[in-house]
């Protein structure tokens, strides 16, 4: 997988490409990088990439023409014909929303070029001729794209082969209709709380049943909206049904 940001700010993926888990992952070629600077394809004398939108309101636009000649010199082909050999993609607000389910789908292009939006974002133009998919990284605005970008960067590398080990990826939240169960390393007690007994024990079956329980209850508790979604599509095996009964019969007598 090739990513390559088109930015006014590329100093912020630089510094992203360049440590931890995804500094080693390009050291090794599993992924390649490359930022295009915007405004290095501006022809007046001061680099111009914004302008004051048509109709009025507030803000800046970003500009057509650079950013069109950024992306042509990305690969990226006018018509939205740039599949399957790259994916352009303008990271904003109004975009369909990024979940692991997409993201694991954009884990498995050759390429994806990421326009980072600034200001009020960028000319329609260039979406209409260019863009492939408009993705939101959530229900916020960020003044950032860069930050956008990253966030998507950073759901998708690590779905490819070699990145992470496999068995890292088991169980994650996202990737069934659970959120993941808690976790405990040492010490055994910290501040007067002790780790749960069951992890202790070595009992791999009782371990594993604690640990899908954990994870029934966090969901239940912090996005049952997952649960509905996953009761809906009947996602859960006979044992996931079972122990959503349960919680809830025992909330219910203790309310």
């Amino acid at each position: 997988m090739l990513y390559t940001v088109l930015t006014l700010f590329p100093g912020i993926s630089d510094a992203y490409f360049s440590n931890s888990i995804m500094a080693k992952a390009l050291e090794k070629g599993l992924i390649g990088y490359k930022a295009i600077n915007i405004r290095d394809f501006a022809t007046d004398k001061h680099h111009s990439c914004d302008d004051a939108p048509y109709g009025g309101g507030a803000g800046m636009l970003m500009l057509a023409e650079p950013l069109g000649r950024a992306l042509e010199a990305a690969g990226a082909v006018a018509g939205r014909k740039n599949r399957p050999e790259r994916r352009v993609i303008y990271l904003s607000p109004s975009g369909k929303p990024l979940d692991q389910a997409l993201a694991r789908e954009l884990s498995e292009e050759k390429e994806l070029i990421l326009i980072c939006g600034r200001y009020e974002g960028i000319d329609q133009r260039i979406i209409d001729i260019y863009v492939d998919d408009e993705i939101s990284v959530g229900d916020y605005v960020l003044s950032s794209g860069e930050v956008a970008a990253l966030v998507l960067i950073d759901a998708t590398y690590r779905l490819m082969e070699q990145v992470i080990k496999a068995e890292s990826l088991e169980e994650e939240s996202f990737d069934s209709p659970l959120l993941e169960y808690p976790q405990y390393t040492r010490p055994v007690e910290y501040a007067s709380l002790m780790v749960p007994e069951v992890l202790l024990s070595g009992h791999h079956e009782k371990i594993r049943r604690w640990r899908l329980e954990k994870r029934v209850e966090k969901t239940l508790d912090l996005r049952p909206d997952l649960i509905r979604l996953g009761e809906e599509r009947s996602l859960f095996n006979e044992e996931v049904r079972k122990i959503i009964q349960e919680k809830r019969d025992e909330r219910a007598q203790s309310n």
